[in-house]
């Protein structure tokens, strides 16, 4: 019963920003590692973002090369909600954005991993 639903996709010019959501149900949220991959057409899915709050109650984030200094992931635990602040966007950002949840970070986006529906992210002039 765990559901991921992402929403906040849409069709944005080269350096304009957008701000996905996906809100979590049916799960421990706090439990959970939550992450954002993205899938282009023709191409792989890839990993985007990840966050996870640890036993000293401090969130750390990790962030593929591409998108460091532009997007930024949080999550609002009172909401079982977590975000990606994506600013600057180019075009290779385009893609299917979806939101992931797993209860390890090293094997998020995985087997185990539960998955949103996903979200369109289209950057074109």
């Amino acid at each position: 019963q765990v559901q991921l639903v992402e929403s906040g996709g849409g069709l944005v010019q080269p350096g304009d920003s957008l701000r996905l959501s996906c809100a979590a149900s049916g799960l421990t949220f706090t439990s959970y590692v939550m992450g954002w991959f993205r899938q282009a057409p023709g191409k792989e899915r890839e990993f985007v973002a990840s966050i996870r709050w640890g036993d000293d109650s401090i969130y750390y984030t990790r962030y593929t090369q591409p998108v460091k200094g532009r997007f930024t992931i949080s999550r609002d635990n009172a909401k079982n909600t977590v975000y990606l602040q994506m600013n600057s966007l180019k075009p290779e950002d385009t893609a299917v954005y979806y939101c992931v949840a797993d209860r390890s970070a090293t094997a998020i986006g995985g087997p185990a991993s539960f998955w949103g529906q996903g979200t369109q992210v289209t950057v074109s002039s």
